[in-house]
């Protein structure tokens, strides 16, 4: 986006869609549609007319967990933001502290040792940053409770400022979400596939339009700093690969819903733009230097000026494009973040 753009305060999405207004359901937001620098608008449940037969949608199954859960340092009151497991069983978790309002705000200090405890007499040890860019994120191990049966009974979703009111779970999960054997998922909501309703995946494919499902586990993301994605776990199960491959080869449109499904799939794509079967970490960042070889069009939410998925958006389509998209935006005043509008890059 251009510098000179800023989102206005009021565009923000503060409650989902079907509680704005009665009768709404999930799909009752608006879609702006971007085909090169062409801008056009529209509801999103005219998104089946956008696509042809044998179009591909790539979606990710990665279901929402409850990874904000309260605990204290000492007499102090923090919240523990649960981001990723390890594959030494260790966490990455962000510790913030309740900002009066519902919502958190960053801890100013965590250190090598920080002991929080949790609920029902669990205890977390920070051990070390996640990453050398920074200390927001910590790799901490938990004591005298399971992390995944601590956040069934104890955790809620992530909130964050710009939201009215604490949210069910239910409504940060999407119609793709499918559970995982180890009880992990994703500390955010892969939230471009929120607005899809089970009428709408039924008319997709009553008119010829594919899904490939992937899976991705969204980490905690960086309210205040936008930092880059961190490593996430991810698989391209064989099927899938398959389905995008025929997809590319019959000249058909493969369209992500979300960055996490872009970050899954160009993951598992070689430098020839064929698709395999593929699982594990993934520390890839799409950006405009890497471009995408793989995907035709993005259906993602629209992001801060900052946020650096930007730069994935303007990987697919260009940032002319991405400008003049983000500029009919404001100007037609479409609602920010998870609970918000979406926004259809096609190249």
């Amino acid at each position: 986006m251009t510098p000179a753009l800023r989102v206005p305060e009021g565009l923000s999405a503060r409650v989902p869609a079907e509680q704005r207004e009665p009768g709404l359901d999930r799909d009752g937001v608006r879609l702006l549609v971007s085909r090169g620098t062409e801008v056009s608008h529209h509801a999103f449940g005219e998104l089946p007319g956008l696509l042809r037969a044998g179009d591909l949608l790539v979606v990710n199954t990665s279901p929402t967990l409850a990874a904000a859960v309260d605990g204290s340092v000492g007499h102090t009151r923090v919240v523990v933001h649960f981001s990723t497991r390890g594959d030494d069983a260790r966490w990455a978790v962000e510790v913030r502290e309740p900002d009066g309002r519902g919502t958190t705000r960053a801890r100013a200090c965590v250190d090598k040792g920080t002991v929080v405890r949790l609920p029902g007499g669990g205890r977390l040890v920070a051990e070390e940053p996640l990453s050398p860019r920074g200390d927001r994120l910590w790799w901490a191990r938990v004591s005298g409770a399971e992390v995944t049966a601590l956040l069934r009974e104890h955790g809620r979703p992530i909130r964050y400022a710009y939201t009215e009111r604490d949210q069910p779970l239910s409504a940060y999960q999407t119609v793709f979400a499918l559970p995982v054997p180890d009880g992990t998922g994703s500390a955010e909501m892969p939230s471009a596939a929120r607005p899809f309703t089970a009428r709408l995946v039924t008319e997709l494919v009553s008119r010829g339009v594919q899904f490939a499902p992937v899976t991705l586990h969204t980490g905690v993301a960086s309210a205040e700093s936008h930092e880059p994605p961190y490593p996430e776990r991810f698989s391209v199960p064989g099927e899938s690969a398959r389905l995008i491959n025929a997809a590319r080869a019959a000249g058909r449109q493969v369209v992500a819903v979300g960055t996490t499904a872009v970050r899954a799939v160009e993951s598992a794509a070689g430098a020839d733009g064929v698709v395999r079967p593929r699982a594990g970490w993934t520390d890839l960042i799409v950006t405009p230097e890497r471009g995408v070889r793989v995907v035709d069009g993005l259906l993602t939410g629209l992001h801060e000026p900052e946020a650096s998925h930007l730069l994935m958006l303007e990987a697919v389509a260009g940032r002319v494009a991405i400008d003049r998209g983000y500029d009919a935006a404001v100007r037609g005043r479409y609602l920010w973040h998870e609970f918000g509008d979406v926004h259809l890059l096609l190249r």
